[in-house]
């Protein structure tokens, strides 16, 4: 799912919604029209997302021995992707009937990084982006991360952690 793309989507059916109902706006300035718009497109994206946390199947995740679950979430408006941040790994659960699930160890990881644009800014959602020595996922991107920021923070400190505890440390050739 592009976001972007569906925010242009509801904008537009909320400027379809405005001139099947008659009410004249031509009294407002356009940039205040595009504003109101936008604003009244944002809250709407964010109450569905709301209403989504309350429907959207939960994931029984399983962890054992001293391993904890450090933060859960889901993207932005889906209700088929979830993910599990615990002490020892990053967990991906994709499907709505069925289920696949990724899993990429902590120690494994060799980079974690952050994207936001400015719709995402504005929703406070953004990409987290996860580099690691698996050779069956190297890359993998947390979509649409709610407070993308802190999440990437929590798993970088859940990192160095899991490298201390494991003693494991990484070189770099110059």
């Amino acid at each position: 799912m592009n976001l972007e793309r569906n925010r242009a989507r509801v904008i537009a059916v909320i400027w379809q919604a405005i001139a099947q109902s008659g009410v004249d706006l031509s009294s407002v300035p356009r940039e205040q029209q595009d504003r109101l718009v936008a604003t009244i497109a944002d809250n709407l994206l964010s109450t569905v997302n709301q209403m989504l946390d309350e429907v959207a199947p939960q994931v029984s995740a399983e962890v054992s021995g001293e391993e904890r679950i450090l933060w859960e979430g889901r993207p932005f408006l889906s209700i088929t992707e979830r993910y599990v941040v615990t002490t020892e790994r990053v967990r991906i659960y994709r499907g709505l009937i069925g289920r696949n699930i990724d899993d990429i160890e902590l120690v494994r990881l060799q980079d974690i990084d952050f994207t936001q644009n400015a719709g995402e800014r504005i929703l406070g959602i953004g990409d987290i982006h996860l580099r690691g020595a698996d050779p069956s996922t190297p890359e993998v991107t947390l979509r649409n991360v709610h407070q993308p920021e802190e999440v990437r923070e929590l798993i970088r400190r859940a990192w160095l952690d899991a490298r201390k505890r494991y003693g494991v440390s990484f070189r770099e050739h110059m």
